[in-house]
């Protein structure tokens, strides 16, 4: 099922196999910037990840997002990942994302952040989102603490990120966290 949301500068879309080769720019474009933060088997660069993404998505354990502008809506230039979507009594999932390194620090990602995570707790009905960052990604940090998410501890060794096992600082962010951000 194809969603699309607007936000004021934004498009978010979940994927489609016609974006193949607008992911895969992304992904060449951005390989250099994103290689520090990534482990190295989380390419995208095949049409099969792509695939398993759009089921994953139809299946309802994943939610993955595009994001384009409106100025320019042919081109990615992010995703907002929110997946191993848990139901029963967990209602949980984990949230990635990355951005271009032309669009860092404009607030296009923490205006997609803002509307998808309302998605995620209207729509999905999840009670909670859970994300992990590396202690020197400082950019996520704020962000993450911009959107309301709380610090819940440090994992050693967490990822193998960049060729080494790196540790992470655990976050998360509950409906109820969400909700009270709302009326601030």
């Amino acid at each position: 099922m194809k969603i699309n949301i607007s936000t004021l500068n934004l498009i978010l879309s979940t994927p489609r196999i016609e974006d193949y080769f607008a992911l895969n720019d992304f992904e060449n474009r951005n390989k250099n910037h994103l290689g520090k933060w990534e482990s190295t088997s989380q390419s995208t660069q095949d049409i099969l990840s792509l695939e398993n993404w759009i089921k994953e998505c139809d299946e309802g354990k994943s939610a993955r997002f595009f994001i384009r502008t409106k100025i320019n809506p042919d081109i990615i230039i992010g995703l907002c990942n929110f997946t191993q979507i848990f139901h029963g009594s967990f209602q949980a999932c984990y949230l990635g994302y990355k951005i271009d390194y032309e669009y860092e620090g404009k607030g296009f990602m923490f205006e997609s952040l803002q509307t998808l995570i309302g998605y995620v707790f209207e729509e999905l009905k999840l009670h909670r989102i859970m994300a992990n960052y590396m202690p020197s990604n400082i950019r996520s940090a704020k962000l993450l603490h911009r959107l309301g998410f709380v610090v819940e501890g440090q994992a050693k060794n967490y990822l193998f990120i960049n060729n080494k096992w790196e540790d992470h600082v655990l976050t998360a962010l509950s409906i109820e966290e969400w909700k009270s951000t709302l009326t601030c």
